[in-house]
């Protein structure tokens, strides 16, 4: 089953709406019992890593803290050739056919949730 999608940067909406929307989505998600999810937030038109990137993965880290969600992996570590992509695909082997898998895109992270 593929990852549901929640795509932040559309819009181009300022940080606290689109985290707003990040943790709604996410709750929404784990509500309705979606356990893998792909968050699109973009790498920022300065090449050198958006805010929207920077904001999302604080408030994932957030999430892990507080429980809400099992793990995430930013898509620059979401391969084989990294700890935190192959950690993921053991609790979520789905994860593995996502088109992004080994691909290293900045500008996704993936999510498991609980």
């Amino acid at each position: 089953m593929a990852a549901s999608i929640i795509n932040i940067e559309e819009g181009m909406p300022q940080v606290e709406a689109a985290m707003k929307k990040l943790r709604f989505e996410i709750n929404t998600m784990r509500r309705i019992g979606i356990r893998q999810v792909k968050v699109i937030h973009g790498y920022g038109s300065s090449g050198q890593g958006g805010v929207l990137k920077v904001a999302a993965h604080e408030c994932l880290r957030t999430m892990l803290d507080e429980g809400r969600i099992k793990a995430y992996c930013p898509g620059e570590f979401f391969g084989p050739f990294e700890r935190s992509g192959r950690s993921l695909i053991e609790m979520c082997p789905a994860f593995r056919t996502d088109p992004d898998w080994s691909r290293a895109n900045d500008g996704v992270t993936m999510v498991v949730l609980k």
